[in-house]
């Protein structure tokens, strides 16, 4: 029994086809759109490079840049063949074409619902990345006379003052790293040389952050040194002055805006997928009752069209039987091929050592 049976007659199968054409076009823009989305969310990774780790993050905008290119190719051949489904006799040209272009057009559709799901999945990928690309980029703020780092200075303070965040989870990752760099060191004061022999590492640690942490918010000026030292400073307290510094970490910053963008992104795909297999629907309906035409030989009567000829279980049971023939097509018949390397039945009769027995000379 067929799936969704629907019975068209000859103007309702002019009609589907017209309204398909014009679909068509309209799928061509939203692959356009697509290839604009992926290359916005390109362009807004490639913007903080510095800031993420070399992981695969580029695979969502990579994806959609592809499935909008493919989309506009798909979906401007399938409304050349809609255009041409109006005339039975330029129908006769897709015939064979149109069954293949369904199932490519379906596993397509497939591609875009992943790439739909993985907007909404990158969140932990994506935090990851900003993870280490902070900590590294944190890390070389005080290399500024060195030639491949000397811009992360600069691009850490605008990403702080921009985001309004301090720190890769907070203020307090300042204070575990030396930001800056030894060339402002007065070595000819003790507690700068103290501080540098009192670590391990010979690193210079203090309780300050760089000035792009303060919040312009702030009714006092900024503290950013000595910021845990309640003495040093009059009528202060680091554990209750939150308008001092900002709270946020960049990491979190971050991730919050790529999130938005990427669900919004994420939301964008999906109804284009569902438009998308709405008009894969449509043709397939078209295709079913066109055959179904032909095979009544009139162009003028009426036709059935549907999604599945048999039912769901009957379909798959169908496809998995053609399926196993075809590992079977693979096996050798060595009764028609005759195989010399497999054993075939003789006519000699074997003794009960499954040894021939001796032949005695006839003599003539």
């Amino acid at each position: 029994m067929a799936v969704l049976k629907v019975k068209f007659t000859k103007n309702k199968r002019d009609k589907l086809a017209q309204v398909l054409w014009v679909l068509n076009w309209v799928s061509v823009v939203t692959g356009i759109i697509l290839f604009g989305l992926g290359l916005f969310l390109k362009v807004e990774i490639n913007k903080r490079r510095e800031l993420m780790s070399d992981r695969e993050i580029h695979s969502v905008p990579n994806m959609l840049i592809a499935v909008g290119l493919i989309a506009c190719g798909i979906n401007f051949l399938g409304g050349k063949i809609c255009y041409d489904c109006v005339d039975t006799t330029k129908f006769l040209r897709w015939k064979l074409l149109m069954l293949p272009y369904i199932i490519c057009t379906f596993f397509f559709t497939f591609c875009i619902l992943v790439g739909a799901l993985m907007c909404y999945t990158m969140r932990n990928e994506l935090e990851e990345s900003l993870f280490l690309g902070l900590r590294d980029a944190m890390r070389y703020y005080k290399d500024t006379d060195m030639p491949g780092r000397c811009f992360l200075k600069r691009t850490v303070d605008m990403l702080q003052i921009q985001f309004q965040c301090c720190g890769n989870g907070g203020f307090r990752d300042w204070f575990q790293i030396q930001w800056i760099s030894n060339r402002y060191l007065d070595m000819s004061r003790r507690e700068v040389v103290d501080r540098l022999r009192s670590n391990v590492e010979g690193k210079y640690l203090m309780d300050g952050v760089p000035f792009s942490c303060c919040n312009i918010y702030s009714p006092r000026p900024c503290i950013q040194y000595q910021i845990t030292n309640n003495s040093a400073h009059f009528n202060y307290d680091y554990q209750t002055e939150e308008l001092n510094l900002w709270r946020q970490g960049c990491r979190q910053a971050l991730l919050e805006y790529y999130t938005q963008i990427m669900q919004s992104i994420g939301l964008t795909v999906l109804i284009i997928w569902l438009f998308e297999l709405s008009v894969l629907t449509g043709v397939r309906y078209l295709q079913t009752a066109m055959e179904n035409v032909l095979r009544q030989g009139d162009p003028d009567s009426e036709s059935d069209g549907w999604l599945l000829e048999n039912s769901f279980v009957e379909t798959a049971r169908t496809n998995f039987n053609i399926i196993k023939n075809l590992g079977k097509c693979n096996q050798i018949d060595t009764a028609n091929n005759g195989d010399p390397n497999i054993d075939v039945p003789s006519t000699a009769h074997y003794g009960p050592d499954n040894v021939l027995p001796k032949q005695i000379p006839v003599v003539s």
